[in-house]
């Protein structure tokens, strides 16, 4: 059985918002439910106060409290 691959059918785009504030960024798949991993470069982000991330079917969201210039 071949396993299909899991796409982006819309991918991250860049987004600015103020120092302090939340910003939200989403992505959006061809397979529900599939395992998402958010990278800053190369170290993956955890679940925190800082970083909350969200999946809804086909639909994956990171959101990111109180953002700094180290966030770019």
């Amino acid at each position: 059985v071949l396993a299909v691959p899991v796409l982006f059918k819309q991918a991250l785009e860049n987004m600015e918002t103020e120092e302090g504030k939340s910003i939200s960024l989403r992505c959006e798949l061809t397979k529900a439910d599939a395992t998402v991993v958010w990278k800053k470069g190369e170290a993956a982000l955890q679940a925190s106060a800082k970083y909350e991330m969200k999946q809804k079917g086909t639909v994956a969201e990171l959101v990111i409290h109180n953002a700094e210039p180290e966030d770019a």
